[in-house]
Order: C-alpha cells, then sequence, then structure tokens
C-alpha cells in the first residue's frame, strides 16, 4: 500500500508540527505527505518543507485547498488530517488494517477525542460518537481514509469553502466506517467561544446547510 496525508492549512504553525511529529511513526506506509496551505500569514509552509512535505499554496477555503492536495497526489489511498490533529504511536497498524480490506470501497474515520480535561469535552465526544453512529457524519477533524478510485466515483472534494467534510459523508454514506483509532484535536476554541456555545452554533450551522444555506454564506461567520 502507499499512502498520502493531505492536510490543509491557514496559520497553523502552533500545531503543524506536532501532526508531523506523529506522522513519523508511519514512514513505512507513508508515500507523500502534503501541505495544502490556503495563504497563512506565519511560517506555517516553511515548516511543511522543513519537515520533508510536499507545500502548496493557493486561496484558501478548506474543500479547494483539499482538491489541490488530492491533484498532487500519487498514492491510492488518501488520508485527510486536519492540522490540529494528534495521532497515537501505533497509529500506522490501524490505517494499515483499513487499507489492506479487498475491495476498497469503504472510507474510514477516527473516534474524536478533545486535548481537554474538562468533564464537557468527554459529554461532547458522546455526542459525536452518537452522531456518528446513528446518522454516519463524521467531521474531518476525525480524519477520512479513503481509496482514490473511491473518492473519484463520488466525486470528489466538493470545492467550498466550508461543509466539505458534510457532503463526503453524505455521498459516502453506508461506506463509512470506524476504523479503531483515537485522534486526539484541539479544544482551543471551545474553549475560547464557550463549550455550550460553540457546540450549539456549530449544531446550527449545520442545520442550515442541510436546509440549503449556502457554504460561502456560512463561511462568512466561521472562526476557527
Amino acid at each position: 500500500m502507499r499512502l498520502a496525508v493531505i492536510i490543509p492549512t491557514l496559520n497553523a504553525g502552533g500545531h503543524l508540527p506536532g501532526l508531523l511529529h506523529d506522522l513519523e511513526a508511519g514512514r513505512a506506509i507513508i508515500a507523500e505527505i502534503i501541505v495544502s496551505d490556503g495563504g497563512s500569514a506565519d511560517d506555517t509552509a516553511n515548516l511543511a518543507r522543513q519537515a520533508g512535505a510536499v507545500s502548496l499554496s493557493g486561496p484558501p477555503g478548506r474543500g479547494g485547498q483539499l482538491r489541490r492536495g488530492v491533484a498532487a497526489a500519487q498514492a491510492e489511498w488518501l488520508w485527510l488530517l486536519h492540522a490540529d490533529s494528534r495521532l497515537p504511536p501505533d497509529w500506522p497498524k490501524a490505517v494499515a488494517a483499513c487499507c489492506e480490506t479487498v475491495p476498497a470501497n469503504s472510507a474510514w474515520y477516527g473516534k474524536l477525542r478533545f486535548n481537554s480535561h474538562d468533564p464537557r469535552a468527554r459529554l461532547l465526544e458522546g455526542g459525536v460518537a452518537l452522531r456518528c453512529a446513528l446518522a454516519r457524519l463524521p467531521y474531518g477533524d476525525q480524519g477520512l481514509l479513503i481509496h482514490q478510485a473511491l473518492l473519484d466515483e463520488i466525486g470528489g472534494i466538493p470545492d467550498l469553502p466550508l461543509m466539505e467534510d458534510v457532503v463526503l459523508a453524505r455521498r459516502l454514506r453506508a461506506r463509512l466506517r470506524p476504523m479503531s483509532l483515537v485522534i486526539t484535536t484541539s479544544a482551543a476554541a471551545y474553549e475560547r467561544d464557550g463549550w455550550l456555545r460553540r457546540a450549539a452554533v456549530n449544531f446550527w450551522r449545520l442545520a442550515r446547510f442541510l436546509f440549503g444555506a449556502s457554504a460561502a454564506k456560512l463561511a462568512k461567520g466561521y472562526r476557527r
């Protein structure tokens, strides 16, 4: 198997080194790491190049950034990860087990955990697990492991500034599978905005999108 890791970034200099460090454990299966930047004003691009990653640059917007990364990838398997994700040391075993499935007609996502000891983090994690189980709707911070052929079959990455992960999940539906892997993500936005407030705003944004609001309009009020 050959794996391409694709990471969309925007001013991610504070987070990206941690993820790149974690990815070192999978050098035996990683063919390429592609950092698709959306015009960072910090040292994100330099950090990516120093770590040996391919660094792409273009307009901001997570969907478009992921599309550019996928277009540059040569590997059969793609792993889309957010820059503020952290991985456990044994992640290559879980990813390899998914990639060895034949035929490659499933896509895989991780179990979400926040890097916080706040009890509200555990509550929100439980809500995410329930959403995935009932609605098959993982978000991008859970990662998406998918074969190039399957991604092509469902129409590729939607060129949206936001909600591209929701569109992908809805296109994949029953072909989405949970992998045996915990992906830890930053809780900074929840700690800054308030756990309940941030969760409520995210839910309201999702509801508006599902009922027809444009991703471009929703992106204007989105704060990372």
